[in-house]
């Protein structure tokens, strides 16, 4: 089946999960493998690259987050989650084998289908590297359908970079992953430096045909996306995914409202030429 052939589950229906794993990535973000509780969700339940899900702790509210695990797997729905508000904490609190519910999954995800045949430069900061991972699965089984792929990841600090045991296997796929971060420590022998230094050193050999994929503090996105067109990439070819107060998930409540786009169900991936006049306003 493939994941345009899937039919979207009912929004407001949340089904049960258990934790069946938590692995600590850094202080207050750790990733969860849930799994669905009656094992028939599991056979309904498809994302796309780029979706999120509410998780819902009884009592205490929902969360929107990304999904950050295989697109293309149907055992257990991974989710990396950094403490921010009172569910994340809660969560946070919770171990093995305790349950929570799951709504979802909501939103458009990355243009998998329009990235067929380009060159693409994916880039994460921080957190934002969790849900371009499942991009990063989708196109390494779809590896001959792309052309050269950049992943360009930046954080903080060498501990604030994701996934480091995976690294390996992605440059195996042939995806040049390079690393960067703004404070080093004694040990780190990568570049140093905010990633738009390495988007600018970047040689495309055709960047009409390139696409640019980005998620991470919105600032930095901006200045991603700049950097982008100085190398020939057009705006249409541009993709952010946004973070907003999202609480419905179906765009019905407004609080995720940016200009005449409802981050939960017209994004969170959304085409540049779209964002660039709004996000070019402060605290918007």
């Amino acid at each position: 089946m493939r994941l345009a052939d899937v039919t979207p589950l009912n929004p407001w229906t949340t089904r049960a999960v258990r934790i069946d794993e938590v692995t600590r990535e850094m202080d207050g973000v750790s990733t969860y493998q849930l799994r669905f509780i009656v094992p028939s969700s599991a056979d309904e339940y498809h994302f796309s690259p780029g979706q999120f899900n509410m998780l819902y702790l009884p009592g205490v509210g929902e969360s929107a987050v990304s999904m950050s695990g295989n697109p293309n797997g149907n055992d257990s729905w991974i989710h990396t989650v950094r403490v921010a508000g009172n569910v994340t904490r809660t969560l946070a609190g919770l171990d093995i084998g305790d349950t929570l519910g799951l709504r979802g999954p909501f939103g458009k995800g990355w243009p998998v289908s329009e990235l067929k045949g380009c060159d693409v430069v994916i880039v994460a900061g921080g957190l934002g590297m969790a849900p371009l991972r499942p991009l990063i699965y989708e196109l390494m089984a779809r590896r001959e359908e792309v052309g050269k792929i950049w992943l360009i990841c930046g954080a903080r600090s060498a501990e604030g970079l994701l996934y480091s045991k995976e690294w390996e296997n992605w440059r195996r796929k042939g995806i040049d992953v390079q690393l960067t971060v703004d404070i080093p420590n004694t040990l780190w022998e990568g570049h140093i430096g905010v990633v738009t230094l390495l988007v600018d050193r970047i040689r495309l050999d055709r960047p009409k045909s390139t696409q640019l994929v980005c998620c991470g503090p919105e600032v930095m996105m901006r200045y991603t996306a700049r950097s982008g067109m100085k190398l020939g990439i057009e705006t249409n070819r541009i993709w952010l995914s946004l973070e907003r107060n999202m609480q419905c998930a179906v765009g019905l409540c407004g609080h995720c409202q940016l200009g005449p786009e409802f981050i939960c169900k017209d994004g969170p991936v959304i085409r540049y030429d779209r964002l660039q006049h709004f996000l070019s306003v402060e605290q918007l």
